[in-house]
């Protein structure tokens, strides 16, 4: 009787483990920009860094799904810059080219799927663009 009793809290033990995980979500995890003040300029790099919140590591392997830059709004209002993905130089880095012509705060508007998150992870990030 009490092998049956330890199977049943074993089962419940791994459903809770399972639920707590299913828990997880966008919130969980955090952009943050890997230079916060970049030099003014045509085709400078713009990088973020995609961290898991809960053990500070960072996320490889996301899916960058919409990014943009403009000025902020404070700054110059409808000035927008393209970006180009680049290639991952280190895993949780997620790097764009781009062309910042005035110097001012950016800002940087990213979402991006992580693998096995249902939620898109949004972030916005700003960076000082100096002279």
């Amino acid at each position: 009787m009490n092998l049956k009793y330890l199977a049943v809290a074993a089962v419940l033990a791994a459903m809770l483990s399972l639920a707590g995980a299913a828990l997880a979500g966008a919130n969980d995890y955090a952009f943050e920009p890997v230079n916060a003040e970049i030099k003014k300029g045509d085709g400078v790099t713009v990088a973020v860094r995609l961290v898991h919140k809960p053990t500070g590591k960072p996320v490889a392997d996301a899916v960058v799904v919409t990014s943009r830059i403009d000025m902020t709004p404070d700054g110059m209002a409808d000035m927008a810059s393209p970006l180009a993905p680049l290639p991952p130089s280190e895993p949780g880095v997620y790097a764009f080219k781009t062309d910042l012509a005035m110097a001012g705060r950016w800002l940087l508007s990213i979402a991006a799927k992580v693998q096995g998150e249902p939620e898109t992870v949004v972030g916005k990030i700003t960076v000082k663009v100096t002279r």
